[in-house]
């Protein structure tokens, strides 16, 4: 079956920090977006961040207070899943990366979802292929990589899987331009692009941290200044979440090889719980 040449309404599973700033884009973009998840906390707590950020758009001129209406309006948050996902014309996953509870997760979204519904992950670093093998669709399955925080950052990482067909390119492409996003082609491999190279960065940092070469904000500072990133490598993975970067690591040493074994000291401060800014400890403290 063709897919359908137009969305209206996306829906987004997971309202986690990937997922309320897809459903935010998504929002602010036009289209009808529902937010799902288990849990009633995290749905509260997406919608305040959202408000939170609209609201400061609205503060700094990027939106008026007629747009964020219309966008609060077009934000539903929806608990159950079948309910969450009956409209859907494109479905964006944004759980937790672990690949089994994707297969799982897609499994069941494939039993809930008419046939023409286009399935997409954000996953950063799993298997498109494999994701789209748990389901009836794998040429209506896609990779579309947002970064976070999604509402500022400009690119989506457009991935094919084996069998995704043109007619899904184009239709993750053009929600992605509408969403205000540029967009990269990328055929798949473990990490894609941007964590396969950014996995390294962090990863190689870690590494001077324990050798005592340098400090951590001395570390940040001087790839700020000295190669124009934007952040440092420290706060970007305080960002993203130590867990996060650890597994992402975990999968790429062993799909690529030793250069992306997880460095120790890596692994001992997820140990120690420092997971990042979302617990108020990592590498920094918040």
């Amino acid at each position: 079956m063709a897919n359908k040449k137009d969305v209206e309404t996306i829906v987004v599973i997971g309202a986690g920090i990937m997922g309320r700033g897809i459903a935010q884009v998504s929002a602010v973009a036009g289209f009808t977006t529902v937010l799902n998840d288990i849990s009633d906390d995290l749905l509260a707590a997406a919608q305040k961040h959202i408000k939170k950020d609209l609201d400061k758009g609205v503060e700094i001129g990027k939106l008026t207070p007629i747009e964020t209406e219309g966008t609060l309006d077009r934000l539903k948050l929806e608990r159950d899943l079948e309910r969450a996902v009956a409209s859907g014309d494109l479905i964006i996953e944004a759980a937790p990366e672990k690949i089994e509870l994707k297969l799982d997760l897609f499994s069941r979204l494939d039993r809930l979802c008419t046939a023409d519904t286009v399935f997409a992950s954000n996953t950063s670093a799993l298997s498109i292929t494999e994701m789209a093998g748990a389901t009836g669709r794998p040429q209506r399955f896609i990779g579309m990589h947002f970064f976070n925080p999604v509402h500022k950052m400009k690119l989506v990482e457009i991935i094919r899987g084996l069998e995704t067909n043109d007619e899904t390119f184009l239709l993750a492409q053009t929600v992605s331009r509408r969403m205000g996003k540029e967009t990269v082609e990328v055929k798949e491999s473990p990490g894609f692009v941007t964590s396969r190279i950014n996995a390294l960065i962090g990863n190689e940092a870690f590494f001077m941290l324990q050798e005592g070469i340098a400090s951590a904000r001395d570390i940040d500072k001087a790839l700020k200044l000295g190669l124009n990133h934007p952040m440092g490598p420290f706060e970007m993975i305080d960002l993203v979440g130590l867990d996060t970067r650890l597994s992402i690591l975990m999968f790429l040493h062993q799909t690529l090889g030793e250069k992306y074994r997880p460095c120790p000291l890596l692994v001992k401060y997820v140990k120690a719980g420092r997971l990042g800014k979302k617990v108020g400890r990592g590498v920094y403290e918040y």
